[in-house]
This record gives C-alpha cells, structure tokens and sequence, in this order.
C-alpha cells in the first residue's frame, strides 16, 4: 500500500510541476496507481462517469452561465453604483462599497479571481486616483472577493460536494454560506472603516436624488437574479439546478431587453466562454473522482486519522491542525486542487471525530480561501497586483488588519457552528 500512495502522490506532484492541466493530472496519476495495484480501468471510468451525471451536479453549467451573462451584461458596474448609494456617503466609502459589490457579486460569480478581474480593473485604479493609499486599495478589494468562495452560487463549495462523496446536498451547503459570507463582509466593512477614519480618507462624491432613482431602478432588476437563486433555494422553491436554469434565463432577459447590453452574438460569446469553464470544471470532477476512489482503496484516510489520534484524542486540537495544515498548503497550491486534494483524506477524519459534513465544509472552504490572499502563490493577491502595478513586497503590509478580520470570522465560524448551520436548520433541511 506504502509504494501505492508514492505512485499516487508522486505522479501527481511530477504532473503538476510539468505544468500539466490539474483534470489530466488527477486522471493519470489515478490510472498509475490502479495499473500498479491491478485495479480493472473500468472501476476508475465508472467513477469518473457517475461522478459528472449526477441531477445535482447539473446546477453547474446553468451558474456558469448565467454568471457570464450578468457579467458581460454589465451588472458589475450598475452593482457599484447601486452600493455607492447604500453606503458611499461615509469616510472611505469607496472602500466599503467595494465590500459590499464583492458581495453582490459572489452571489453572481462565485469565484475570488473573477470579482478581483472585473470589480477590481475599476475600482482598484478608481480608489487610488480618489487618493486612498495603493496597498490599502489592491487589500480592500482581493480581501473582498474571498466572499464570492462561500456566497453561493460557490464553485469551491462544489467542490467540495462532490470530492466528500457522501451523498451530501448542494443546496444545503450553499444555504451554509449565507450568514458566514454577511459576516466576512461585515468585518471586512468594519476594518475598512477604521482604517479610512484613522488615514482620513476622502467621502465620495454626492449625487442627486434623480440619478439615485435610476441607478436604483436598474440594480434592482439585476438583484433579482441573485433573489431567485438565493431565496428560491432557501424557501424550498427550486432545487440549485432549476435555480440556476431559472437565473440564467431570467439574466437573459434582464440584459437583453431591460438594460440593452446583451444580443444573440453576445450571447453566443458569452455561451463559448462557458463552455470553456464548464469543460474544465467538468473534467476536474470526473477525475477527482478516479482520484478519490484511488484514495479510499489505499485507506489514506484512515492513516491520516491515525496519525492525528496518535498526536491527540481532542476534536479542538484536530481541528486546529487540520485548519494549520490547510493554511500551510494554501500558500502553495490552489484553492481548486486543495479542495479536491485534502476533502477525500480530511473528510472522513473530521466525521469520526464528530463534526457536521457542512460546518466542516464551510471552514474548508473558508480557510483555504485565505490562500487565495497569501504568498507566494495567492492568485487574487497577484491579480489584484497585476491591476494597480504593484510589487506584493509593497503591498503585503496593507494586507495584515484585514489577515486579522479574516481569522477572526474563520475563529468564529469554528467555535459557533450555528453561523454555518442556522439557516438550514431553521428551514427543517438535514444538516
């Protein structure tokens, strides 16, 4: 079993540090192992073709879509405004309003990198000409957009799902999501705030009460689509997938028809972008699955909780390793492949040790999303870099309240299991 495990873990470290694409790495590494072990090659196209053909999993290609649709449709810049009235009349409003659109906007795209690429091209140099400091600005908004990795529609929260393989509910992991991604933004607002008053930090400009009327108008429309997915799961309503279908369509028709933005061969590109997300993601699934079952036959999971009852018995000391571990290799590698990586190996420890599938889900997914922030591989802090051309050296100590903010939500998270699991339980849903 030991020479197993190294062909397994080696392959796929060999792979990936060729560069190679993380779906193909996952599947070959996965086929060495079983061709080592004598494992028929059709048990590993069984998992990979009933990991992909699930109804549940069917939510995917509908997000991806409509959050394409909504985001060439321009629903970014009519969120920002929206925002800007909220809350943009306070010392650093700009910066607030910059937490509040990732928040909005997690509910659209469910990815970090996208909310730092879209909101970020604007708002980022917008701040900085406003004259917040540049390390300040680029912290505000990749801190921000961490909240798209547990607001649903959540692609890591997925991810998640589907490498636990134990037949847990999207919906119910997304409904998860909710309370945790308003306090993240809650705090991330606060620590924002303090630091504006503190380096007095200009108060956006004031606009007339007409162009609030149309500015409110118009993002309300949009809203709706993050309404249908939200309170549509939430309420019972609609499954993901058939929220997902429903929001996507009714996306079409807010950006065709109400706001102008969108038309057939927009449309057309919008589906192609879509389809180059969903196959990746796609094969990502149908491979992690290969992968996972490579990693029960060799029980790695049970080593890993042998190995942990062998340091300690207490759930409190597990959990604080295992979140340490997770920090550690979030530095390193990416969110995405962390997910699908560790969830088969730490999943069944974390059950045997008592803890709730989704409460443990949800700080998976929130402590791996701090890698997203860390050097040296952190992909929203190079984005959010790349955008304001700035060394990280420069940028990392504006980095550090908001590092604090965000562990003090994680601690929370932890320690109040309820956070996470409140909305579902009060809605009757098995958690």
């Amino acid at each position: 079993m030991t020479n197993g495990i190294l062909i397994l873990f080696g392959s796929l470290i060999i792979l990936m540090m060729l560069r190679f694409p993380i779906s193909f790495a996952l599947g070959v590494a996965s086929l060495f192992t079983a061709t080592y072990l004598g494992i028929p090659f059709f048990n590993l196209f069984q998992k990979m073709a009933t990991g992909i053909t699930s109804f549940t999993f069917m939510c995917v290609p509908f997000f991806i879509i409509m959050a394409q649709i909504m985001t060439d449709g321009g629903i970014s810049d009519r969120l920002t405004k929206f925002s800007n009235v909220l809350i943009g009349r306070v010392r650093g409003g700009t910066a607030l309003v910059n937490c509040v659109v990732s928040m909005f906007f997690g509910g659209i795209s469910g990815s970090s990198i996208a909310d730092v690429s879209s909101i970020g091209s604007f708002l980022i140099p917008a701040m900085i000409k406003e004259g917040y400091d540049a390390d300040y600005s680029i912290a505000v908004t990749c801190t921000s957009s961490v909240e798209g990795v547990i607001i649903p529609p959540s692609q890591n929260m997925i991810f998640y799902v589907v490498a636990a393989g134990s037949g847990l509910s999207i919906s119910t992991m997304f409904m998860c999501g909710y309370l945790p991604g308003l306090l993240l933004t809650a705090s991330l607002m606060v620590c924002s705030f303090i630091i504006a008053v503190k380096k007095k930090y200009p108060i956006s400009e004031k606009k007339n009460w007409k162009e609030n009327i149309v500015i409110i108008r118009e993002a309300l429309l949009g809203l709706v689509t993050i309404l249908i997915v939200a309170v549509g799961i939430v309420a019972g309503v609609f499954t993901a997938t058939e929220a997902g279908a429903i929001a996507a369509v009714y996306a079409f028709i807010v950006t065709t028809f109400f706001y102008k933005t969108m038309n057939m061969r927009k449309l057309m590109v919008c589906l192609l972008k879509s389809l180059k997300t969903l196959g990746t993601i796609m094969a990502i699934i149908a491979t992690s699955s290969a992968f996972s079952y490579c990693l029960a036959y060799l029980k790695v999971p049970m080593l890993v909780a042998s190995g942990l009852l062998s340091i300690s018995s207490s759930p409190a000391v597990v959990m604080f390793l295992m979140i340490l571990l997770m920090i550690i290799l979030g530095c390193f590698m990416d969110m995405g492949i962390l997910l699908i990586l560790l969830t088969p190996i730490l999943y069944p420890v974390a059950m045997s040790f008592g803890f709730n599938p989704y409460h443990f889900g949800l700080i998976m997914v929130l402590t791996l999303g701090l890698g997203l922030l860390t050097p040296p591989v952190g992909t929203s802090l190079w984005a959010g870099c790349a955008i304001a051309n700035m060394p990280i050296e420069k940028v990392i100590k504006g980095f550090l309240p908001f590092y604090l903010a965000y562990l003090v939500v994680l601690v929370l998270i932890v320690v109040f299991p309820s956070i996470a699991l409140f909305i579902p339980m009060s809605l009757g849903y098995a958690v």
